[in-house]
């Protein structure tokens, strides 16, 4: 009898105790994902009943065929290959169908299940949204379309916080959206967005600043803060259609700092020159600079260089971009109808005050009433849009329409670009080679060593290390650099009698007027920025003026 028992465990595997507990093990750990493809289809929003029946079809089949298999072993291989290929199938399809965050199986899921899900969790309640109405958002509840939106929403604007990026341009393609962050001034781009992704961001955006979330089409604008770890960021959102779909903005609301004259980036003579301006009665100096050159914050620097008790400081802007202590900003707002830029000028003239500040003067009549309170005792500071100063000069006479006039009362002129300033961190230093040098005209010896961004740095064990201080990017903030002439006799005497601008910048060089790349190759041999950005800048420029029609005065 024994004998016939021992036979009976020989022939057929089944009878092992150890068989078959791997067997109901294997077969029970299949039921709960069977109930995990059906909750998880509806929520992703796919057909439940078709993949719930095809796992479940296809791991009872290969089950029972398991059991018919006289090798326990090859039936135990095809039932979890029968297993892992359906449940994969549906892991590849849901994996599609939502944002990249939400997806299974992949490197990054993994890795949030190996960390710390309560650390991921204080992180995501440790940044707080801020509606336009100034309600706090709650977290959604998790698998639902505002939780989507609102944890997107909190990995995109915590990562451009984290890289100092000040703007935030989503554009839409066929596929995904390309997405470029504004950090110093330069693009950098970032990785793709799905679709998907951007339909829950966009949507939540909506919600936060208070705009129409059904229209897609007609440009919207509202605004919004954010905050991490108490510290509160103010947001500007622009959304509008396109034919690729709705496009985003998002822009950082940054207060204007009280920026003092030698914190701008003026070279030491350039300071003094301009500082000197403090002792004056009366004149016109020119501000000029293209879009985005740092122009406002010169601007308002040479009127805060003014003592504001001893002196009745008074400006005209259309938008005034902070709060100037001790200064009267007057706003000339669109419900102005009844009067105009100039007119407004005038009358705040008429208050007296004795020194005056023009932001983005664009007409003849607003021109010819600044030179006319620079020629009635005041100090007069007009910003102008221009790419140099021999062009604001030839602007500036246009405007006024009358030669004498401008010359008299110019007292002088500075242009501007802002160029990024290398990191202290982890800038490199180099020896420029000879071909370098000659390009710009600069000497050996004044230039034995240059310095650039830093390169990658690896660590012991081979990985790469990015800096804290500038998130690998190579610079940290920006410095303005200038061309500048202050007005003397000879040079008003020119301005008069001189029809040619080429021949009055010949005047201007006479009088040690350096350009803007001189200026710049300055800061360059310095080490605060680099030969790249330099080049960067200004061949940016000149791209702008090639596309300009040329004017004579």
């Amino acid at each position: 009898m024994p004998d016939l028992v021992l036979m009976a465990v020989e022939y057929s595997g089944y009878i092992s105790i150890v068989k078959f507990i791997v067997f109901l093990a294997l077969f029970f750990l299949w039921l709960p994902l069977i109930g995990w493809v059906y909750q998880d289809a509806k929520t992703v929003g796919t057909n439940e009943l078709s993949w719930t029946g095809i796992v479940f079809g296809t791991g009872a089949a290969a089950a029972i065929i398991w059991l018919l298999l006289p090798i326990f072993v090859i039936g135990m291989l095809l039932y979890l290959i029968a297993v892992a290929a359906t449940s994969l199938a549906y892991v590849k399809h849901r994996n599609a169908r939502v944002m990249d965050f939400d997806r299974v199986l992949t490197a990054e899921h993994i890795k949030s299940l190996l960390a710390s899900k309560e650390k991921g969790l204080e992180d995501l309640k440790g940044f707080v949204f801020i509606t336009a109405n100034n309600n706090e958002v709650p977290t959604p509840e998790p698998k639902t379309p505002d939780f989507f939106g609102y944890r997107s929403a909190y990995e995109i604007l915590s990562d451009a916080i984290y890289r100092r990026a000040s703007t935030v341009v989503f554009t839409p393609t066929s596929q995904s959206y390309n997405v470029t962050y504004q950090v110093d001034g330069a693009p950098l781009k970032q990785p793709t967005i799905a679709r998907e992704q951007m339909e829950y961001f966009i949507r939540f955006l909506k919600q936060l600043a208070d705009l129409d979330v059904n229209e897609k089409r007609k440009p919207q604008k509202g605004k919004f803060k954010s905050a991490q770890n108490k510290e509160y960021t103010d947001w500007e959102v622009i959304v509008a259609g396109s034919t690729a779909g709705e496009q985003a903005r998002l822009k950082q609301i940054t207060k204007q700092d009280i920026i003092r004259l030698n914190e701008i980036g003026l070279m030491p003579e350039q300071y003094e020159q301009l500082n000197g301006f403090r002792q004056r009665k009366q004149g016109l100096f020119i501000v000029a600079g293209p879009k985005k050159s740092g122009l406002t914050t010169t601007f308002y620097a040479l009127l805060q260089n003014h003592d504001a008790f001893l002196n009745n400081i008074n400006t005209l802007e259309r938008q005034p971009s902070g709060k100037l202590p001790n200064i009267t900003q007057n706003v000339f707002a669109v419900s102005d109808i009844a009067t105009t830029y100039g007119k407004k000028l005038q009358a705040i003239v008429r208050m007296g005050p004795d020194i005056v500040g023009v932001a983005d003067c664009q007409d003849a009549e607003t021109a010819q009433a600044a030179c006319a309170a620079a020629k009635d005792a005041k100090i007069v500071y007009v910003a102008l849009s221009a790419d140099s100063v021999t062009q604001a000069l030839g602007k500036w006479i246009k405007l006024v329409g009358d030669r004498k006039l401008a010359a008299e009362t110019l007292v002088g002129i500075s242009c501007q670009r802002l160029l990024r300033i290398l990191c202290r961190e982890c800038k490199q230093a180099y020896t420029p080679s000879q071909e370098l040098l000659r390009k710009f005209s600069v000497p050996a010896e004044k230039a034995k060593v240059l310095y650039r961004p830093g390169k990658v740095v690896y660590d012991k064990r081979g990985k790469p290390t990015t800096c804290e201080r500038c998130q690998g990017i190579g610079f940290v903030g920006r410095t303005g650099v200038f061309e500048l002439v202050t007005m003397n006799d000879e040079l008003r005497k020119a301005v008069k009698h001189v029809k040619s601008l080429s021949e009055i910048g010949k005047q201007f060089r006479r009088a040690k007027m350096l350009y803007l790349q001189e200026q710049a190759l300055r800061k360059v041999i310095s080490g605060t920025t680099a030969v790249n950005e330099m080049v960067r800048v200004l061949s940016a420029s000149k791209r702008s003026n090639m596309k300009k029609p040329q004017r004579k005065t």
